[in-house]
């Protein structure tokens, strides 16, 4: 039997090896600022040289050659005989892509496909000594839960006449795939290889359909998603002792139940009963605390994709950027590092793309001609805080108004009413967007709704800071964790229901005399702000009460309210559960409360949705 069929082998060789691969794609962008470190150069090549192990035992002869042949390239380099160029780093990184590619390949349990005849060729000739002229590289970035798609970066090899006229004949072959037909050396020109790459780049660009699913053709297609997690030991030992001791403490309270059963119900019982119950809650707390601290992972291993990223979108544009990353070290759940990829590709993206300058306009005014964006983590209580900050030309309020006026997303009279922060706000609205044509970059309109959407369905919420010529910063405030929530239990007459504690602002009392009608809809002035006043019950479809007695001011988004409710019950942390198979709009799961009632979770931005 193959060890490729072997589904536990296949995931721990993808599991080792994209990490590997991930530390390799932020040592080849520290390399390219500093090409003559030793340490870096050998790093590299021993990642490679791993993988390429690895591929072999499982008989991936592909993955094999193209990690053989960049293994060499680097042989060269560490040893002095080479000297690291850019265009000998962009062949390497369209290696990285491809690895990653054929990865995709082997988790959906296929033998991954060879690399791009291309591809090979540059790299022979790199390892060769002779020059490379790569072609304009593609930049595509996915998400984490999807396959891994490379950045492509085709290639060709420079060969030189006597007369130091370039072998167009070759360049077109190189670029086409086929020999020029019928057309004499003179006749080709650089606008026939222009035209040629034109074309190229644009089939390269053109999005291609999505394929369709296919059915696993082996054991090892098992392997489509990474489910695993690396905790340190000794935080499984604290587990362990934990649970150890929770063991000893039931003993305790089975042999206090049998003595009450008998009827011994003395004083002393009584009391060894309260505090074993004390013991049991306070252990029972740690267990959970040392379990959610067991599912943190460091940012830093999702940040460092992103240098990366920063590096190919910006050479693609003719930009010089530099992705600072800080804070790498902070820890979130697992669950919410993974739903943090795609609003991070956006802003780190958009950053370079609208944020920062061209060198020619950094220059004009002065500024360093090498951008800086700042991607850093830090904690604050019990939240995470992640900012994204450039140093580029920041963003105009006006512009913003006027573009989104052009498209249609407001009138003319809601533009002349927003305010500085209510106008960079616009930028989240859906088909927004401050570029005039679309690339395979930019300019459709849907990066910044997305980051906002996914922001808020992990219970955070976004803001922004923007001084023209200066440079903006986005701050994302998201929870350290998902699997508890904060919530505010309140009552619509008999049933308990909950909001996150995280979107209630305060609680006000309703008094009839203080509800004003604007536009026939009832309201509230809090603090001079005129804010919308909610029937709960009718917004869950409940019979609505007389006069409800409690309103809970709320804000989802950029978005206020105060909800009216008959009672609160009070504050808990509660563990949400889907609800399967069924979805009602505005719930997002249900819990228990501690007298064993069904409490539904409510979500707060579905209830809001055409509300106000």
């Amino acid at each position: 039997m193959s060890a490729f069929s072997d589904v536990e082998l296949l995931q721990d060789f993808l599991t080792e090896a994209g990490d590997l691969l991930e530390d390799v794609d932020a040592k080849l962008v520290e390399l390219e600022q500093s090409p003559e470190d030793s340490d870096l150069l050998a790093t590299v090549f021993r990642g490679f040289h791993t993988i390429k192990g690895g591929a072999g035992f499982l008989e991936a002869a592909h993955l094999v050659e193209l990690c053989h042949k960049t293994e060499n390239l680097f042989d060269k380099l560490r040893s002095r005989s080479l000297t690291l160029t850019a265009e000998m780093m962009d062949s390497i990184l369209a290696a990285t892509g491809e690895v990653h590619r054929m990865f995709g390949e082997m988790r959906n349990g296929h033998q991954p496909s060879g690399a791009p005849e291309e591809l090979l060729a540059a790299l022979d000739a790199a390892i060769e000594g002779r020059s490379v002229v790569p072609a304009e590289a593609v930049v595509t970035v996915t998400s984490a839960s999807s396959p891994v798609e490379p950045v492509v970066s085709t290639a060709v090899v420079r060969s030189t006449n006597t007369d130091d006229e370039l072998d167009w004949a070759g360049m077109y072959e190189a670029v086409v795939g086929v020999p020029p037909k019928e057309l004499a050396q003179a006749a080709l020109s650089t606008e026939m290889v222009t035209e040629a790459l034109s074309k190229q780049s644009a089939a390269a660009v053109r999005p291609k359909p999505a394929a369709k699913p296919k059915p696993a053709s082996s054991p090892a297609a098992a392997a489509t998603k990474e489910n695993t997690i690396r905790v340190d030991t000794q935080r499984f030992d604290q587990i362990l002792n934990l649970s150890g001791e929770i063991g000893l403490t039931k003993n305790r309270l089975n042999c206090l139940f049998d003595a009450i059963t008998r009827g011994d119900r003395g004083e002393d019982v009584i009391k060894a009963l309260d505090t074993v119950v004390g013991q049991l809650d306070m252990l029972v707390s740690d267990l959970q605390s040392a379990v959610m601290k067991a599912r943190m992972q460091p940012v830093g291993r999702v940040f460092q994709k992103y240098s990366r990223l920063a590096r190919d979108v910006a050479r693609q544009l003719g930009k010089d950027v530099e992705l600072v990353i800080e804070g790498a070290e902070t820890e979130v759940d697992k669950s919410i590092l993974e739903e943090l990829n795609d609003p991070l590709v956006h802003l780190v993206r958009n950053a370079v793309d609208h944020g920062i300058e061209t060198i020619a306009d950094r220059t004009a005014v002065g500024k360093n001609a090498k951008g800086i964006v700042n991607l850093s983590a830090r904690q604050t209580g019990d939240h995470i805080v992640i900012e994204i900050q450039d140093d580029g030309r920041g963003m105009r309020p006006e512009i913003i108004r006027e573009k989104a006026v052009e498209k249609g997303l407001i009138s003319h009279e809601e533009a002349g009413q927003l305010n500085t922060q209510d106008s960079l706000q616009l930028i989240f609205l859906p088909g927004f967007s401050t570029k005039d044509q679309i690339s395979d970059i930019s300019g459709r309109g849907v990066g910044m709704d997305v980051v906002k959407t996914n922001i808020q369905r992990l219970n955070g919420r976004i803001e922004i800071q923007s001084e023209p010529g200066q440079g903006s910063r986005i701050t994302i405030l998201l929870p350290l964790t998902l699997a508890i929530l904060p919530v505010l239990m309140l009552k619509l007459e008999e049933q308990i229901y909950s909001l996150p504690l995280s979107c209630v602002r305060e609680i006000i009392p309703i008094e009839q005399d203080k509800v004003q009608r604007v536009n026939g809809k009832p309201t509230m002035v809090i603090r001079g702000e005129v804010v919308p006043l909610l029937d709960l019950a009718h917004l869950i479809g409940r019979p609505t009460s007389d006069r409800p007695k409690v309103g809970v001011m709320a804000v989802s988004g950029n978005r206020s309210c105060i909800l009216a409710v008959d009672t609160l019950v009070g504050q808990d942390e509660v563990m949400i559960k889907p609800l399967d198979g069924v979805k009602p709009k505005g719930v997002a799961g249900a819990t228990l409360s501690g007298e064993g009632l069904l409490v539904l979770v409510l979500e707060l931005r579905e209830l809001l949705e055409g509300q106000l």
